[in-house]
This record gives structure tokens, C-alpha cells and sequence, in this order.
């Protein structure tokens, strides 16, 4: 049977790291965990520009796949730091690409959570011949109306931060959150982006979990990380991620034949299920699962364990597939 990690359990060590330079400037740092003749797979981070976390390593068995980890353009250890250069979804379409080429796989699966799922549901769409399956969880497409939700409908469930979020830009300019917060972290006075930065993630941070941790929070807001997810996060959203809107639920059909799987927590402040379910309605086939006791991080416990579940089905068929079953 397959051995799952178990979601406090100690973190692998990768078999090889690494740096890709993937043009215009930007440079990104990679980590390889697993078996190097298994499957390949391909995770996928949240933000955009929150950095690979290989706390999600322990939803996958890593004798059972060959994983690469990688922090996107702008964040982690990538560099340049905290940049928009250069810095679209169709930029990091074609990084994934020359990773995938980089290590030398035909196709790979692809796992992403949050804006994670965004991504790998725009690059599958791109090159549905380079996935061999899909494991999209807190699902976030870009439209206006899941971006509208988060800098002003969360506001119903938490007033309170809300509010503290709300204050940190002057109230002749609370009409549109998203344009005060993007105009102060593309301010280059660090100054004016840094507190912007810290101000947001700490919405973000407090509202994502059903039990905030004080030590997680003030990791997650030191400076230059928070600076990094906020203005990335701030821009794309600026943007529709530079996708037409309703744009990757219109094109599913371009992948329903990938093997897939959607989870999703049914108490998601940060991307409501609504996204997620929509998303199943468009692709049948695609298995769906509705955690009842989960917020927004995939480590609440049965978030972790459905995504292992998940992770080991999809393991099936991509072997199943590989060995012409």
C-alpha cells in the first residue's frame, strides 16, 4: 500500500537543487524530492508570489513519484525579488515549460492549490499534451467577481480584521482597495511598499486558517515575504491575471480528458467554494471532493487527507496510463 506522510511528519531532504534561468532576467530556484524514474509531477504555489512551500510534500508518496518544487517568478528564492517585470501568467506558462524540458519529461502532472490551481488550469489549457493529470484544490480562476470577494466580501465574516486591513489606506480611497493597495506596493519608497506589504499578507494570514497561529503570522508578514506576495498578488489581481474573464472555466472542455482531481474546503474564506464547484459543473469527469471541516491552507487535517487521497488515485491512473492500461 502506499505510504502517505502524515501531516507533522519530518520534511525530505531534495535529491537536487538548482537554479533555471528563464530569460528576461529572472532566474528561478528549483528542488527535486522522489524517485527519478516515477512519474513526474510539477507543484504549484499559491499567491501569486507566495514561494513553494514543501510543506505539501507530505500529501504526496514520494516513492511513488518523481516531484520538482519550484518558487514562481519574483518570490522564494527566485530572483529578482519581489519584481512585476516580465511577470504574467503567460510568462510563467512558458517557465513551466522550460522546466518541464529542463528536466527532461515528456509530460508531467500538475498539483497546484489557491493561485496554484489558477495556473495549472491556464497551463493545462495552454499544453494539455504536457499533463498527464491535475490535482487543483482552494480553486481561484481570476474573475472579477472571486477578486472582489476577497478585498471586500470577507469583510462579512471578519469585520474586524477587515477594518484593520481597510485602515491602512486613507477612506476617500476605500472604494477600490485593490487600486489603493496596488498603487503604495508598486511605490518604489520602501517606506510606503514595505507596511502595504505587511498590512496585507496580515489580512490574508489571519483569515485563511480556523486557528491563527501568532508565530505562522508573524512568519508570513516579516517584510520581504510579505512585500514579495502583496505586490505580486495585488498586480495580477489588477490585471484578471492577464486572462480574458470566465476564460478557464469556457475552456475546459480543451482538458477533460486529463485525469483530475478538484478538492476543495467547504469553509474557504480566501476562495470561496463557489469557484469550485462551478469548476466540477464544467468538468464532470473530474473527481470533486467538499472537505466540511477545512478553511483556506491545505493543512488543516481532513484538507491534508483528502489531498493525499486524491494525489494516490491520480498516481493510479498515471500509472495506469504509463504501462498502456
Amino acid at each position: 500500500m502506499p505510504q502517505i506522510p502524515s501531516p507533522d511528519s519530518p520534511l525530505p531532504d531534495p535529491v537536487a537543487a538548482g537554479h533555471l534561468d528563464v530569460g528576461q532576467g529572472h532566474r528561478l530556484a528549483w528542488w527535486e524530492y522522489g524517485r527519478a524514474d516515477a512519474p513526474p509531477v510539477v507543484l504549484l504555489h499559491g499567491g501569486p508570489g507566495a514561494g513553494s512551500n514543501p510543506a505539501v510534500l507530505r500529501s504526496l508518496d514520494l516513492a511513488r513519484w518523481r516531484v520538482l518544487r519550484f518558487d514562481q517568478r519574483g518570490c522564494g528564492e527566485s530572483t529578482p525579488h519581489a519584481s512585476t517585470e516580465a511577470n504574467t501568467t503567460a510568462h510563467l506558462i512558458d517557465d513551466l515549460e522550460q522546466l518541464r524540458e529542463r528536466f527532461g519529461v515528456p509530460a508531467w502532472a500538475v498539483m497546484g492549490h489557491s493561485w496554484g490551481s489558477c495556473l495549472g488550469l491556464a497551463y493545462a489549457q495552454a499544453h494539455p499534451g504536457r499533463v498527464t493529470a491535475l490535482r487543483l484544490s482552494g480553486v481561484f480562476t481570476a474573475r472579477r467577481q472571486e477578486v472582489a470577494w476577497w478585498f471586500r466580501g470577507v469583510r462579512s465574516l471578519f469585520p474586524d480584521h477587515w477594518e484593520a486591513f481597510a485602515a491602512h489606506v486613507p477612506a476617500a480611497e476605500r472604494g477600490d482597495l485593490l487600486a489603493a493597495y496596488h498603487r503604495r506596493l508598486m511605490d518604489p519608497d520602501p517606506a510606503v511598499h514595505l507596511p502595504a506589504g505587511i498590512a496585507l499578507r496580515g489580512f490574508s494570514a489571519r483569515t485563511q486558517t480556523f486557528r491563527p497561529d501568532p508565530a505562522h503570522i508573524a512568519n508570513l508578514t516579516e517584510p520581504a515575504k510579505a512585500l514579495a506576495v502583496s505586490r505580486l498578488f495585488a498586480d495580477y489581481c489588477l490585471h484578471g491575471a492577464w486572462l480574458e474573464e470566465g476564460q478557464l472555466l469556457r475552456e475546459v472542455g480543451r482538458i477533460r480528458h486529463i485525469p483530475a482531481a478538484i478538492v476543495q474546503a467547504r469553509y474557504d474564506v480566501v476562495t470561496p467554494a463557489i469557484t469550485a464547484f462551478e469548476l466540477h459543473q464544467a468538468w464532470p469527469e473530474a473527481d470533486f471532493a467538499i472537505v466540511n471541516d477545512g478553511n483556506h491552507t491545505t493543512e488543516e487535517p481532513e484538507v491534508h487527507q483528502a489531498l493525499c487521497a486524491a494525489a494516490a488515485r491520480l498516481r493510479e491512473r498515471v500509472g495506469e496510463a504509463r504501462s498502456g492500461g
